[in-house]
């Protein structure tokens, strides 16, 4: 028998059911991967734009970009509000919308400090909405990354 005459039908029927398990986890595992590859390079490349537009803001801990709710405290703190406000995120739904709300008002004042126009802003706003959600996403990407790297 050489390999040319390998043929899946001829395999006892536990081997066949053995091969289609493991192509499924083997498909589970790659895709996994990739969805952690690709947050993983949405996290780093958000981390460095905050880090960045905290330096040019001369904001005094522009490291706290790298930790995620420090970095939710950072950008409440570029736009005047007490970084103590991230512990409303303790109060289930209306925390939640209230610091939702003042992240809106903080960016827009962050932006407008970096002499972009305020109301792109909303575009993080925009994430919520069905449909919207992804295309938004890219948009507030791409916004942050205009106010770290070009100059107004």
């Amino acid at each position: 028998m050489n390999i040319t005459d390998f043929n899946l039908e001829n395999l006892p029927p536990y081997w066949q059911e053995g091969l289609l398990v493991g192509n499924m986890l083997l498909l589970a595992i790659i895709l996994t991967m990739i969805v952690l590859v690709v947050f993983l390079g949405i996290y780093i490349y958000e981390s460095i734009a905050w880090q960045r537009i905290g330096r040019n803001q001369k904001y005094r801990c522009p490291w706290m970009a790298w930790i995620p709710f420090a970095r939710l405290a950072m950008r409440l703190e570029m736009g005047r509000f007490h970084w103590a406000l991230i512990f409303l995120l303790l109060i289930p739904i209306l925390g939640w919308i209230a610091v939702f709300v003042l992240e809106i008002i903080a960016l827009w004042r962050i932006f407008e400090k970096a002499k972009y126009p305020g109301w792109l802003s909303l575009s993080i706003a925009l994430t919520a909405l069905p449909y919207l959600g992804w295309i938004s996403s890219i948009a507030y990407y791409i916004i942050i990354g205009f106010v770290a790297w070009k100059k107004r």
